[in-house]
């Protein structure tokens, strides 16, 4: 016959990190995208049960969303600083080592995974990858337009243009890498893409 004090003990809720947590839901997002990632999958990785994951986060779709906003804050940090960069090569310059760092590490950009893998029955998940998108690609392009105006593009280039070159270029890192590039062939694209970067 079991205590009073092993039966609280097997009662109380399992005791997590939230933090923890989330980043290995992160980590099965990135790998299976939004709709291939199950529940099991997911609490199996987060080490907690289906009820703590429901108490904590949500459902499995504001789970999602969470782990948008620590992929945004931890992985993402080098768009920051790739725009705060004194050139507007040395903007692409970190941004394109930037990504490459991350593809290196064995996962492709959560948000290109999640545009090809959801279909019609996540549309916000969609929505919100989009605006998350539109935001980092207005800044980028804001940046450029600044080194255009400094003369540091020359006169007949689009600053929107070139972001939405690089950002091709960015995403297609993505989909190389998870189409089992090796680290020399994304190494050689950034190579070559920085080698075609307008001079003025």
């Amino acid at each position: 016959m079991k205590s009073a004090a092993e039966t609280v003990t097997r009662g109380r809720p399992r005791e997590f990190d939230p933090e923890e947590a989330l980043s290995a839901a992160l980590q099965v997002f990135w790998t299976r995208g939004y709709e291939g990632a199950s529940l099991a999958e997911l609490t199996e990785a987060m080490g907690i049960t289906k009820p703590s994951l429901y108490a904590c986060f949500g459902n499995k779709e504001a789970l999602f969303h969470k782990a948008l906003d620590l992929y945004e804050r931890d992985k993402l940090c080098y768009m920051r600083s790739a725009l705060d960069a004194p050139t507007a090569r040395g903007v692409a310059e970190r941004l394109l080592r930037g990504t490459l760092q991350i593809q290196t590490g064995g996962n492709a950009c959560l948000g290109v995974i999640s545009m090809v893998a959801c279909t019609t029955q996540a549309e916000s998940i969609k929505a919100d990858v989009i605006a998350r998108r539109a935001s980092s690609d207005k800044a980028l392009v804001e940046r450029l337009e600044r080194a255009k105006a400094e003369g540091d593009l020359p006169a007949g280039i689009e600053p929107a243009a070139m972001a939405t070159y690089l950002i091709a270029v960015v995403q297609g890192m993505g989909v190389q890498a998870s189409g089992g590039a090796t680290i020399a062939q994304l190494e050689q694209l950034v190579e070559t893409a920085l080698a075609m970067w307008p001079s003025t």
